[in-house]
């Protein structure tokens, strides 16, 4: 009898177990985000490019890559978020629906990060010339909703309510539903029109943090190293691989170069490298193309390199 209990007691632990792992696997179905592109502002190829990294695309070696963009998709409460609206919206939102969630509405909300164009600039297709639909959601800064409302022709889809803007701050959570949030926080940046956010994005099990654009991390108030270790996942911005990359003065456009944000990193553990997500490649770097021996390098120290069409469950 006493062998029978024990048995028992081990069944139910198992299927108790058992249950939460399903459990757990099916939320990492269920909630997630995934990556719709991963390139600088300007995309790839690059306008006027004529360097062989832009010539392996005409010359049909590698596909173009959309501007950098995220997609929280949610099927449990049947609802999807975008995470800057780029140049390349279109598509973005396409894959968004055919690839992964399909709802009435287009879009849930759209989370801006800041006033440069390729993070904002795809709101021109919800106006008349285009979509012409009323009240998509845009979450925005303050000096981000003062710059899309004094300027045209972003204040003409306010005005014609094809977009509506939702006031967010900075440290201040917005539970987007029963299970989901989002956190904006400031980053340094060249903040000529408005100021610069990364987001935290979290479920009930795990973090993602989202930084596209930053100036060097030693001009952030925070610690990257130790920001990385509070989350599951980072994606951090990686426009440039190494200094000399681009015939202009780097110093204008004062991103962490692959090379400094490996080195900030490199006594670290395995573990942490492996949450760092690389994304926001410029043309140049050589880390956007998949024969890149730089990028195979990193990867074997553990870093990650984001590529379209990436999903990581929440």
């Amino acid at each position: 009898m006493r062998i029978l209990k024990i048995i028992g007691c081990a069944l139910l632990i198992s299927c108790q177990t058992s249950d939460k792992n399903n459990t757990q696997q099916k939320n990492k179905m269920q909630q997630y985000v995934t990556v719709l592109g991963i390139a600088q502002d300007a995309g790839y190829p690059h306008i006027g490019c004529k360097k062989e990294c832009c010539l392996n695309y005409y010359q049909g070696k590698f596909r173009k890559q959309k501007v950098v963009s995220l997609g929280l998709v949610d099927k449990e409460n049947n609802q999807k978020w975008l995470f800057e609206a780029t140049p390349d919206i279109t598509t973005q939102l396409a894959n968004l629906s055919q690839n992964h969630l399909k709802t009435s509405s287009l879009i849930d909300g759209i989370f801006l990060t800041h006033a440069h164009i390729g993070h904002y600039s795809g709101l021109m297709y919800f106006g008349r010339e285009a979509l012409g639909q009323k009240g998509t959601k845009v979450y925005v800064m303050p000096k981000m909703k003062t710059f899309l409302r004094n300027n045209g022709p972003w204040n003409q889809l306010i005005n014609l309510r094809n977009i509506e803007l939702i006031d967010i701050n900075k440290d201040s959570t917005i539970q987007v539903n029963n299970t989901l949030k989002v956190t904006p926080f400031l980053v340094p940046h060249r903040d000529e029109y408005s100021e610069t956010v990364g987001y935290k994005i979290e479920s009930k099990q795990k973090t993602i943090l989202f930084i596209p654009d930053i100036n060097k991390w030693q001009k952030w108030n925070k610690d990257i190293v130790e920001e990385v270790k509070k989350v599951d996942y980072a994606f951090l911005d990686a426009t440039f691989f190494k200094e000399g990359e681009v015939n202009r003065p780097m110093a204008e456009i004062p991103h962490p170069f692959i090379s400094e944000t490996i080195n900030i990193f490199k006594n670290e553990s395995f573990t942490i490298k492996n949450k760092v997500i690389f994304i926001h490649f410029n043309h140049t770097n050589p880390a956007l193309q998949n024969v890149s021996e730089e990028k195979k390098a990193l990867e074997k120290l553990g870093f990650q390199f984001a590529y379209e069409g990436m999903k990581i469950p929440l």
